[in-house]
């Protein structure tokens, strides 16, 4: 009899033992709600350097819209005046762009938070003009002084395409407000040019080089984010 009631004892013991841990591991786990909406905003570096650079105008807004946890779709739309001013020519490049694709969020976030370390691809298209302010003819001596063409002939109609990768930053600064810097890598894929000359900058793409199908660029974002539901998740 001794050896039943020990027996069921430990039984009891056992079993009171897997439903605390049961309930602990229930309790361990905390369900909260994340956001869902579309971001939008404007790119600061762009007005900022339009203010301290003469040779540059542009704006450029930017937006994305989260569609699967750390999934988002975005896309860039802007405009830009580039004033290049070489050696033996300026030009002024004028035109419109587009860059669409998606983001994924790298970082792991703590409960309430929606920061983001973004890792993202795009692909690009501008329309735009290159005028050709003037020109310098070379000559093997500059004993009569250097030989300056003025021009002004524009050409429209042109076109550029990109592909690029973005690395950069959110930080949720206010409730729905949010502060973003980022870096770009860019690769021409295709444009066409002026029959005198070539494309020195792109809209959207920036400054080209001779031999190199490649370009840099960065971007200071602040943006509002419009939530439209929100989706819970352990």
């Amino acid at each position: 009899m001794y050896r039943y009631f020990s027996s069921l004892l430990i039984i009891l013991l056992l079993g009171i033992s897997v439903k605390a841990q049961q309930n602990l591991a229930v309790n361990d786990t905390v369900e909260y709600t994340e956001k869902y909406g579309i971001r939008v905003g404007v790119d600061l570096s762009k007005p900022i350097r339009s203010f301290i650079d003469n040779t540059y105008k542009g704006i450029e807004f930017v937006g994305d819209y989260r569609i699967y946890k750390n999934y988002y779709i975005a896309a860039e739309l802007g405009n830009e005046e580039i004033i290049f001013e070489g050696d033996n020519i300026e030009t002024i490049t004028n035109g419109s762009y587009i860059k669409v694709g998606g983001d994924y969020n790298a970082y792991e976030n703590w409960l309430d938070m929606q920061n983001a370390i973004v890792v993202g691809l795009r692909y690009g298209f501008a329309t735009f003009s290159q005028t050709l302010d003037n020109y310098r003819i070379y000559t093997s001596s500059d004993y009569f002084g250097p030989d300056i063409r003025e021009d002004d002939s524009e050409t429209t109609g042109l076109t550029a395409s990109w592909a690029e990768v973005i690395l950069g930053i959110k930080v949720e600064v206010l409730n729905n407000l949010y502060l973003a810097a980022n870096v770009q890598l860019k690769r021409r894929i295709g444009q066409n040019s002026p029959g005198n000359f070539d494309n020195l900058a792109i809209p959207g793409f920036g400054r080209t080089y001779d031999g190199s199908e490649f370009g840099a660029g960065f971007g200071y974002t602040i943006s509002y984010m419009i939530p439209f539901y929100k989706k819970a998740r352990n």
